[in-house]
């Protein structure tokens, strides 16, 4: 399957990395060339327009910072959607938005291609070396004819529904780890407030209750000052803005999301959109006046686990 992948930033280089990795027949493109220059010496293809990736692709895959993005892309004169034909997919792996991924692949099925919404969810130390998870949400025929290059990209595979499942499930998750991560940074000023130690305060969360995905990773690097987990205050803002909008479409009176979004709103207009999220604990530094600082914590989160071939996770309540 000849694939080509359209946004090269934090996360969508590293899943490109890995179809690259893998000897996939690989074409790339980005705003700025380059970005794609350590693929194309490594054996990529450059894509002259998205129009001319989708005739020469089988998949084509787009990785973009926003729906605004991803819409530009696929529906501009020159645009994915031009170059689609009958038999092709379209891959979108961005955080997007349910209605806007659903209304785009219309227009895809217009073409007699199929789209599937696919994004990740696990960090970019995790997309790095294809242990992130994909979400997948498309007919079941279609998912089938992705699974193979899924399990390239990434280890963990769920099949989630119909097109715009994916992506209402993987707005979900990084709204829980914005509420885990606002947690984590009111616990450990409280805790320090208290007197007590912080790298003794990282490892009684870690063996305890508490314990997180978001703690063992955005703790360490809040407690050693980088506070780089390559991800910025605008996309978290983006991300929980986009699950308030589902809870508003469903008639779901929520209480904790609108203060979340106040916190990174407020978090946004002192430090700039692109801080780094967990940066946000800044607010708390300032307002206390004490440092969150500790001795013996990486300035980035690298995946020690070694790469494994991926594989289709299943529901309970469904057999393979």
């Amino acid at each position: 399957m000849k694939v080509g992948f359209i946004g090269l930033g934090n996360v969508g280089a590293k899943l490109a990395g890995s179809l690259l990795r893998n000897n996939v027949d690989l074409t790339v493109r980005d705003l700025e060339k380059s970005v794609a220059q350590s693929f194309l010496d490594s054996g990529a293809t450059w894509g002259e327009s998205p129009k001319a990736m989708a005739e020469q692709c089988d998949l084509l895959i787009t990785c973009l910072p926003s729906p605004k993005a991803s819409a530009a892309v696929l529906e501009a004169e020159d645009g994915v959607i031009a170059g689609l034909s009958a038999g092709k997919i379209w891959a979108e792996m961005s955080t997007t938005d349910e209605a806007e991924v659903t209304r785009l692949g219309k227009l895809v099925h217009a073409k007699g291609a199929a789209a599937v919404d696919c994004p990740v969810s696990g960090g970019c130390h995790r997309a790095a070396t294809g242990n992130i998870a994909i979400f997948a949400g498309c007919d079941r025929d279609v998912f089938e004819r992705m699974l193979p290059v899924l399990t390239l990209l990434g280890r963990r595979v769920l099949h989630t529904g119909d097109l715009g499942s994916a992506s209402i499930l993987k707005v979900m998750t990084n709204y829980l780890a914005t509420a885990n991560l606002l947690t984590l940074c009111e616990a450990l000023t409280t805790m320090k407030g208290a007197g007590l130690d912080l790298a003794t305060t990282y490892e009684a969360i870690r063996i305890s209750s508490g314990n997180s995905f978001v703690h063992e990773t955005e703790s360490q690097v809040i407690l050693n000052g980088s506070r780089d987990i390559n991800f910025t205050i605008d996309l978290v803002r983006k991300d929980i803005g986009l699950f308030q909008q589902i809870a508003d479409r469903a008639n779901i009176p929520l209480d904790i999301s609108p203060v979340l979004i106040d916190i990174m709103r407020d978090g946004e207009e002192r430090f700039g959109p692109r801080e780094w999220s967990p940066n946000i604990i800044k607010r708390l530094e300032e307002a206390s006046g004490l440092s969150i600082l500790a001795e013996g914590f990486p300035a980035e989160i690298v995946d020690d686990e070694p790469e494994e071939p991926g594989y289709e996770v299943v529901p309970r309540n469904r057999s393979r």
